[in-house]
């Protein structure tokens, strides 16, 4: 009888499996929006920046904190993670106590640095300016443990959502605060992002160029170069080069430098790691059109849709029914009343498409949770494992086979 129990209690918790988005549409007739988990691509992308970027990779857990994706992260032989709250560690340690949680937030309350440090043992946090320094060496009790990162201001032109503008010093600023943080600080790194969706290389050699500009004016060699995030992913508009390509480039670019002592290089990913992983299935409410009302938006899984309009790859589950060969461009339009929860596009599917058809929108790994809100009294927290394949991937089928083996 206990072992019944204990067996329909973990039954109850675990996620539901299918293996594919259609297989899932076909058997629940779901009448909210679903999100579905892909673990395989989490796998070969995770496996991928093991085998090709030249040092620690640190997932940035604010892309997607779902268990069931920490834990293949995990698993897959990641296990230190870029956070930015504490409720962002307590999500770590409860999956595995022993993962290395950095305060990469630059701004942080004298609460959080104070529960970071003594409650959860987190010694890594970075800094862009002296105030937060003065915060963090108070808030730990002048501790002589610690590992600082002073972030530096790097351009971000080539990135689709510009980073710059909020965090970062100014390299004039910078030299002076790296100075001071010297001081106070066991270890010390610098560190930049190039701004999400990055899609050129040269970004990442910039980037490095202006630490060297650095590191040449104080005459002091870090012990850590974090080149940040900012690693793309594809989408219909947005095919980037071969992520090969930016490792090589970051290679270069570090032996430049000419350094004497080399620090340990460091990188912060989340769209390139999970974005594959993740998918939404909507409704078709109503045809306008050439514009469809779904059961989804911008206030759901939906958001990088509408703001910064980046355009999912689309397509129409066939359910049954007969699907045209032609192709229209729609707009979407979410379920709230609020007329911002607007989805451009242009998503390209089935010009017959009608009331009830069900859509998969592809590469909501990244972001797709996290941005979720109740607003109107919408929300859905409807998610299942599939085992499919994503709409789109930066991977050869070569490439996912090789790594999945492994």
């Amino acid at each position: 009888m206990k072992t019944f129990f204990i067996k329909f209690f973990l039954g109850a918790h675990a996620m539901q499996k299918f293996k594919t988005v259609d297989e899932l549409v076909n058997q629940l007739k779901p009448e909210r929006p679903v999100y579905c988990i892909r673990k395989k691509p989490i796998q070969v992308a995770s496996k991928t920046f093991q085998n090709k970027f030249p040092g620690t990779i640190l997932y940035a857990v604010k892309t997607n904190p779902h268990p069931e994706v920490l834990k293949t992260i995990i698993k897959s032989g990641i296990d230190n993670f870029d956070v930015a709250s504490i409720k962002e560690i307590e999500d770590i340690k409860k999956i595995n106590p022993e993962a290395k949680c950095s305060f990469m937030h630059t701004v942080k309350s004298r609460e959080s640095i104070k529960e970071a440090y003594f409650k959860f043992g987190v010694k890594t946090f970075s800094l862009d300016t002296r105030d937060e320094l003065i915060k963090i060496i108070e808030s730990t009790n002048q501790a002589r443990d610690l590992e600082l990162f002073v972030r530096v201001s790097v351009s971000n032109e080539h990135a689709e959502i510009d980073l710059s503008k909020k965090f970062g010093a100014l390299t004039s600023e910078a030299i002076g605060l790296l100075r001071l943080t010297k001081q106070h600080a066991k270890k010390i790194g610098l560190s930049f992002h190039v701004g999400s969706q990055c899609m050129h290389p040269i970004s990442y050699a910039k980037g490095i160029a202006e630490i060297g500009n650095i590191i040449k004016k104080t005459k002091i060699i870090p012990h850590y170069i974090n080149v940040g995030g900012g690693f793309p992913t594809i989408y219909p508009d947005l095919v980037p080069q071969s992520l090969n390509n930016y490792f090589e480039e970051i290679k270069k670019s570090l032996k430049q430098l000419k350094l004497n002592k080399f620090p340990e290089i460091i990188c912060e990913p989340g769209r390139a790691l999970v974005a594959e992983s993740g998918s939404t299935i909507v409704r078709v409410n109503l045809r306008k059109k050439q514009k469809l009302h779904i059961n989804d938006g911008t206030y759901g899984t939906l958001f990088d849709a509408g703001v910064p309009n980046i355009v999912y790859p689309s397509r129409l589950i066939r359910n049954g029914r007969i699907i045209s060969k032609k192709l229209t461009s729609f707009d979407f339009y979410g379920p709230t009343c609020d007329s911002m929860d607007y989805m451009k596009g242009p998503f390209i599917l089935p010009n017959n498409i009608k009331e009830n058809d069900y859509i998969e929108l592809g590469q909501l790994g990244a972001y797709g949770l996290t941005f979720r809100t109740k607003f109107n009294g919408f929300y859905s927290n409807e998610i299942y494992e599939v085992e499919d394949n994503p709409i789109m991937s930066m991977y050869s089928k070569e490439t996912r086979k090789a790594f999945l083996v492994a």
